[in-house]
C-alpha cells in the first residue's frame, strides 16, 4: 500500500503501532480507555433507570391495577416513543464521535442543535399516541380498566416525552467527547431528589399514579437543565461555540440519518414492549402483565450495563475511525465484547440462584411472585444474550451502519421472532413463556448471530477511510452550507 496520504496515514500508523493482540499491556490500555467511558456511563444509566424502578415499586404497592397501568404506560406507550427518539438521537453518536476523533471539534455543537430541532419536531408528530392511548389499548383488546387508567397516566407522561428531544442529544454530545463524569454526578443528584419527591407526591399529597408520572418528567427536565448550565458556563469550550443559524442548514440530510438511526434502535427497543402488549390477551392478563413487567424491569436494569458498553464502544469505534485508525477500532470492539460478556455470565448465574426472590422488590402478591418465578430462567437467558448484542450495536453506531442493522432488526425481530412467539404462545398453548421463548430464539439470538457475522467480516481499514471522508463531508457545511443541500 502506497503511503500517499501524508500526515493522515502517519497518524494512523502511529495510533495503531502500540496495539498487540496478545499483549497484556494492550488489553490493559484499551480496557482503561473503555472503562473511562463505560464506568461513568454505567453509573448514569443505572441511576436513571433506577428512577423507573422506584416508579414501578411505588405503583406496585398502590395496587395491581396501578402497577399494570404504570407498566403499560411506561413500558409500552412511553417506551415506544422513547425508542424512536433515542434511536434518532443516536445519529449524534456517529457524527459527534467521528468528528471528535478527527479533531473537528467545532461541529459537535452544530450537530447538537440540529438534533434538538429535528427531535423536537418529531415529538410533536408523536403526540397522538399519548392523547389516544385509552381507545388504542381498547382497540388492541386490553381490559377496559387497565386501558382507562393507562390513558390517564399517558397524558401526564407528555412533559417527559418532550424532555427526550433535548436530554438525549445533550447526553450524546457530552458522551462523544468523553465528558461522562458530569453526567454521572448530575444523575446521582437528581435521583436523590426524585426519590424524595416521588414519596411526597404519592404518600403525602396522595397524587397516586399521576404523581408518579409527574415526578419522572420533572427528573428528566432537571437533568437536562443542569447539563445545559454546565455547557453554557464553559464546560465544553472547544465543542460549544454558542447558538448558530448553521444549525438550520442541512436539516433534511440530518433528518434522514436520524431516521435511519431511529429505525435501527426503535425496532429493537419496541420488541419486548410488544411482548408485554401481547401478554394482555392471555387469561389472568393483569397478573401476567405484572409478572412480565417485573422481569422486563429487571432486564432493563441489568441492560444498563451492556448499554454502557454500547455507549463506550460507539465512542471508541467512532473516535478511532474518525482518526483513521481501523485496527484500533477493531481492537476496541473485541475488548468491549469480552468485558460485557463476562458481566452477563455473572448476572445469568445470580438470577438462576435468586429465581424466587428478586420479585419481592416490586410486589408481595403471591400470584405475581409465582408467575415471575416461572419466567426467571427466560430472563436469565435474555440477559446473557443481551450482554453481547448491544455492544455489537454500539459498533454499528460508531461505524455508521444504522441502515444495515435496521434491516437486520426488522427481519430477525418482526419477520421471525414475533411470529415464532405467537406460534409458541397460542398455537402450542405455552402462554407467556412460549411467547417470550419464541421471541428469544427467533429474535434476540438470531440478531446476535447476524451482528457477529457482520462484525467479523468488517474491513476496518475501509471503514476508517469512509469515516474520514464522512467527517470531511459533514464538516464542509461550516464553510459552505449550500454544499450539503445541493
Amino acid at each position: 500500500m502506497e503511503e500517499k496520504k501524508g500526515d493522515n496515514l502517519t497518524e494512523r500508523l502511529l495510533g495503531e503501532a502500540g496495539i498487540k493482540w496478545t499483549s497484556v499491556e494492550s488489553w490493559k490500555g484499551e480496557s482503561k480507555k473503555l472503562w473511562h467511558i463505560a464506568g461513568p456511563s454505567l453509573f448514569t444509566r443505572v441511576t436513571s433507570y433506577t428512577m423507573n424502578i422506584v416508579t414501578q415499586a411505588l405503583a406496585g404497592h398502590l395496587g395491581d391495577l396501578e402497577l399494570a397501568s404504570i407498566s403499560i404506560g411506561n413500558t409500552v406507550v412511553l417506551g415506544f416513543n422513547f425508542g424512536l427518539v433515542l434511536g434518532m438521537a443516536s445519529a449524534l453518536e456517529t457524527l459527534c464521535g467521528q468528528a471528535f476523533g478527527a479533531k473537528k471539534h467545532h461541529m459537535l455543537g452544530i450537530y447538537l442543535q440540529r438534533s434538538w430541532i429535528v427531535l423536537f419536531f418529531c415529538c410533536f408528530l408523536l403526540l397522538p399516541t399519548y392523547i389516544y392511548t385509552s381507545p388504542l389499548l381498547k382497540l388492541l383488546g386490553q381490559p377496559d380498566d387497565v386501558a382507562e387508567q393507562t390513558g390517564i397516566v399517558a397524558l401526564w407522561f407528555i412533559p417527559m416525552h418532550f424532555s427526550f428531544a433535548f436530554l438525549l442529544p445533550m447526553q450524546r454530545f457530552l458522551q462523544s467527547q468523553i465528558k461522562i463524569g458530569v453526567m454521572a454526578w448530575v444523575s446521582l443528584a437528581v435521583f436523590i431528589i426524585h426519590a424524595v419527591v416521588s414519596w411526597i407526591f404519592v404518600y403525602q399529597f396522595e397524587f397516586g399514579v399521576i404523581g408518579i408520572a409527574l415526578t419522572l418528567g420533572m427528573a428528566n427536565w432537571l437533568i437536562f437543565f443542569l447539563l445545559l448550565w454546565y455547557v453554557l458556563r464553559g464546560g465544553c469550550p472547544e465543542t460549544w461555540t454558542g447558538f448558530s443559524m448553521e444549525a438550520f442548514s442541512g436539516l433534511l440530510d440530518f433528518f434522514k440519518l436520524s431516521v435511519a438511526s431511529g429505525v435501527m434502535l426503535c425496532l429493537e427497543n419496541w420488541y419486548f414492549r410488544i411482548l408485554i402488549l401481547m401478554t394482555g390477551y392471555l387469561k389472568d392478563a393483569t397478573v401476567a402483565v405484572d409478572a412480565l413487567s417485573i422481569c422486563m424491569n429487571v432486564n432493563g436494569w441489568e441492560l444498563m450495563i451492556p448499554f454502557a458498553f454500547f455507549a463506550a464502544t460507539g465512542v471508541r469505534v467512532a473516535n478511532e475511525l474518525g482518526a483513521g485508525n481501523g485496527k484500533a477500532a477493531k481492537f476496541a470492539t473485541v475488548v468491549s465484547v469480552c468485558h460485557s460478556s463476562m458481566i452477563g455470565i455473572f448476572f445469568f448465574i445470580v438470577l438462576l440462584v435468586l429465581h424466587d426472590k428478586f420479585a419481592l422488590i416490586f410486589t408481595t402478591s403471591s400470584q405475581v411472585l409465582e408467575a415471575v418465578d416461572r419466567l426467571s430462567y427466560l430472563l436469565a437467558i435474555t440477559i446473557l444474550l443481551n450482554s453481547i448484542q448491544p455492544v455489537l450495536s454500539g459498533v454499528a453506531v460508531g461505524s455508521g451502519w444504522q441502515s444495515k442493522v435496521a434491516y437486520v432488526n426488522l427481519s430477525c425481530y418482526y419477520l421471525i421472532g414475533i411470529p415464532l412467539g405467537i406460534v409458541f404462545g397460542w398455537t402450542f398453548n405455552f402462554g407467556v413463556e412460549g411467547m417470550w421463548g419464541g421471541m428469544i430464539i427467533g429474535g434476540t439470538a438470531m440478531q446476535t448471530i447476524v451482528l457477529v457475522i457482520m462484525t467479523l467480516q468488517c474491513n476496518w481499514e475501509k471503514e476508517a477511510e469512509n469515516a474520514v471522508m464522512h467527517v470531511q463531508k459533514w464538516s464542509s457545511v461550516r464553510n459552505n452550507p449550500t454544499d450539503e443541500q445541493s
